[in-house]
């Protein structure tokens, strides 16, 4: 039954009970004001679908609650992904810096050890001995190279690594200051070859010869 039926029916009835009540009152001879029922703003009538309207509605809330329910999941699921997928990232990128720096420390230890050993190396194969053998080899004339022998024996005693404690000169040639030796090699503190390469450039350069550096050094004591 639909709702204008009901409503139809419950007029009818209203009506009927209205004419009943007239005629009882005439014929017992009680005079009474006729009455209308408000039947249209009875709560009795309210307009409230029932049979299967009702049943739609019903379904209608069910669904709408259900999606909701199911926007709200996958929000929450989503936001959930986001949230593991970033700190996913977070840890991959600390793991990356984390090997990153292992790697950086190990070739720095890497690289010390070599320098080490390479220290080593040289302090065994540079003797005096094989750092004069090798000034022979650079320089190759012999008279040059007796004048230079001169020299480097009166200022470092051919030790390639010495240093004068009260002016700071360094190596064979006692250079001063001995970074001045860096424009023959950046190992020159360490390398005898590079110390005689630059201490027969600047003996040439400036005495002409090795040997005109060991006559002013002969005069001056030094040169």
């Amino acid at each position: 039954m639909n709702r204008i039926s009901v409503r139809g029916m419950a007029v009818a009835s209203a009506t009927a009970v209205t004419a009943v009540g007239a005629v009882v009152g005439v014929a017992s001879g009680e005079e009474k004001p006729t009455q209308v029922a408000d039947v249209a703003g009875s709560t009795l009538l309210a307009e409230v679908p029932a049979g299967s309207s009702a049943q739609v509605v019903a379904d209608n809330l069910t669904r709408q609650s259900d999606a909701q329910q199911s926007a709200a999941v996958a929000t929450a699921q989503k936001q959930a992904a986001q949230a593991a997928r970033a700190k996913a990232a977070d840890a991959a990128r600390a793991k990356a810096a984390a090997e990153q720096r292992a790697k950086d420390q190990a070739a720095a230890a890497a690289s010390r050890e070599a320098a080490a050993q390479q220290q080593r190396q040289q302090l065994v194969s540079y003797s005096p001995g094989s750092v004069q053998a090798l000034a022979a080899s650079i320089i190759g004339n012999a008279t040059q190279f007796s004048c230079f022998s001169q020299i480097v024996t009166r200022e470092s005693g051919w030790n390639y690594q010495a240093v004068n404690a009260g002016s700071g000169a360094y190596g064979l040639v006692q250079a001063l200051p001995g970074d001045k030796m860096a424009s023959a090699g950046s190992d020159w503190r360490t390398n005898p070859a590079t110390q005689i390469r630059w201490g027969l450039n600047y003996m040439n350069s400036r005495y002409g010869s090795p040997c005109g550096a060991w006559s002013f050094w002969q005069a001056h004591s030094w040169y």
